[in-house]
């Protein structure tokens, strides 16, 4: 299904306007660690951007769990992805599958605009990415308008930062993609302007008001960031290949090290398209999303990549 600009506003793409196609396929599962997959909530709201822009999948873009009760976080949802009378939300996962929100986070985006928008692919409802639980708050990014924001469980929402200040869209664009908290400190990797211009990408840290600073630089396209036991960031590259993102991409994607002096170290390569990436508990592992870009049901993987 799909909405017109008489009924809203639609995300721009090339050639032209959208539309964006939207529908319910989205969900959370579970996954054992023999890789058996079972559904924990469904028809959860979907979208796919139009060809020119890469007919790139929306959905359910994180989960978060705060004493035991699962939050996710949509960035398909909305009138501007296609789907009339929703809207992208921070909401809790009951034990039945049923949901319940807990923020409007399309409307807080439409309350509250950055000063400097992106207005040649601007996204009225949000392409909201990552998210975060800190002491039982949640702190989420949204790369497409560069910023933060912190949500309460009772769903208060205020803005961290808007990046847009500091890097002026369109030459400059920055967005926040993956973000983690680590020794009190939030750090988030950046997803810069396309066609992709390798090795121009940092990863930042940032103080609970707001604060950055540069701690890693050197990369591209970041969509995932985490820390092993022994304190040492590692960055998830998408995309490495100068240009725009295309089949020349596939397999160019890898993991990093960041070492003490600055320095990147190759962990692994050969990913397609990954998106996010995770330590699993024993710390002696990194779970990454794999073909997180390609279209088709059914593509994606969790891939293990031992450390």
């Amino acid at each position: 299904m799909s909405t017109t600009p008489a009924q809203c506003q639609q995300v721009p793409g090339p050639p032209g306007p959208g539309p964006d196609t939207g529908g319910f396929t989205s969900r959370i599962s579970k996954i054992t660690s023999d890789g058996t997959r079972t559904t924990v909530a469904d028809h959860l709201p979907s979208a796919v951007t139009t060809p020119a822009s890469g007919s790139n999948v929306l959905g359910v873009e994180d989960v978060q769990f705060i004493d035991g009760v699962l939050y996710g976080m949509e960035a398909g949802a909305g009138c501007s992805h296609g789907l009339a009378g929703t809207n992208n939300t921070i909401f809790r996962v009951k034990a039945d599958g049923t949901t319940t929100t807990v923020v409007n986070l399309s409307a807080f985006l439409k309350a509250h605009p950055v000063k400097n928008p992106s207005l040649d692919d601007f996204e009225p409802d949000g392409t909201w990415y990552s998210m975060v639980a800190v002491r039982g708050v949640l702190y989420a990014t949204e790369p497409n308008h560069q910023e933060a924001a912190r949500i309460t469980r009772s769903g208060t929402i205020s803005r961290v930062v808007d990046l847009s200040t500091q890097f002026v869209p369109p030459s400059n664009w920055q967005g926040p993609t993956s973000m983690v908290y680590h020794n009190g400190q939030f750090y988030f990797g950046v997803l810069g302007t396309f066609p992709v211009r390798p090795g121009t990408q940092n990863i930042y840290k940032m103080t609970p008001s707001g604060q950055i600073k540069v701690i890693a630089s050197g990369l591209t396209t970041v969509l995932g960031i985490a820390f092993d036991r022994q304190g040492r960031l590692y960055a998830l590259e998408s995309m490495t290949v100068a240009g725009f993102p295309g089949p020349q991409d596939f397999g160019s994607g890898k993991v990093v090290r960041v070492n003490k002096d600055g320095t990147l170290s190759t962990i692994a390569t050969g990913l397609t398209f990954p998106t996010a990436m995770i330590f699993n508990p024993a710390g002696d592992a990194l779970y990454v999303s794999n073909n997180g870009f390609t279209p088709g049901t059914g593509a994606g993987q969790i891939v293990r990549i031992a450390i």
